[in-house]
């Protein structure tokens, strides 16, 4: 049974229709990345699969662990292993960064951590990122550049190891160096067991240190092309003008 499955799903926003009956299964432990032009649906799809209600969903289905979460608030889909990134994460005053993932580790377990152990973690992880610690007692996101936005979504992940994630446009706006960094914490993450990811973007850059399963091409709110990952390079080396008439 695929972790995620995506069944004939239809989304709308602002009364006009943007995914056309996209179909999508996702196993454990599978890193997918979904790519295509500008506007094309991808973020639309990922705030779809979160439960965004600015995201309409006209039909279809959206399976995850064999039931259905059509329904189901962005809390509990949270709390049930799903985890999204964003291109421009929210600025939250008055919550620091170390509080916020405590916060949001405990609220998914439903259990206390041990604050020794989850410190450690925490300090390794930032480590790993080439994270500042300072930053860790600061509002969350509050003053923050884009890279180190992009590195706290990241070091969220590695602390909540989320059963299935979706990284939305992580690289935008990164330059070498950062994407360099982002791209070893996501190879972190595949690392747990059974973690799957779906990758949104429409560069390749940060695609290049990673194992890739499958690669969807999506064109105005439609899948037209599904492969493994040598179709990253054939889309690093001539774009997308072949598949825009798909």
């Amino acid at each position: 049974m695929a972790l995620l499955e995506i069944k004939n799903l239809c989304v709308r926003v602002d009364g006009n229709d943007i995914l056309d009956n996209i179909n999508l299964s996702i196993g454990r432990g599978e890193t997918h990345v979904l790519m295509g032009p500008n506007g094309a649906g991808k973020s639309t799809l990922g705030n779809a699969l979160m439960g965004n209600p600015v995201y309409d969903i006209t039909s279809g289905n959206i399976f995850f662990n064999g039931l259905d979460i059509k329904e189901e608030s962005p809390d509990k889909r949270a709390k049930a292993g799903m985890f999204m990134s964003f291109q421009n994460p929210l600025e939250v005053p008055g919550i620091s960064l170390s509080s916020f993932i405590r916060n949001a580790i405990t609220q998914q377990t439903g259990e206390k951590i041990k604050f020794s152990q989850y410190r450690q973690d925490l300090g390794s992880n930032m480590e790993l990122l080439n994270f500042d610690r300072s930053y860790k007692d600061r509002d969350l996101n509050v003053g923050f550049s884009g890279g180190e936005k992009k590195k706290a979504e990241i070091l969220q992940l590695l602390m909540l190891k989320p059963k299935f994630a979706i990284l939305d446009e992580t690289d935008s706006g990164l330059d070498v160096d950062a994407v360099r960094t982002v791209s070893e914490g996501i190879r972190e993450y595949q690392k747990f067991e059974d973690g799957a990811l779906l990758i949104i973007t429409h560069a390749t850059k940060i695609l290049e240190s990673l194992h890739v399963d499958k690669t969807h091409i999506l064109v105005k709110g439609r899948i037209v092309e599904s492969g493994d990952g040598t179709l990253v390079e054939e889309i690093n080396k001539n774009g997308f003008e072949k598949y825009q008439d798909m």
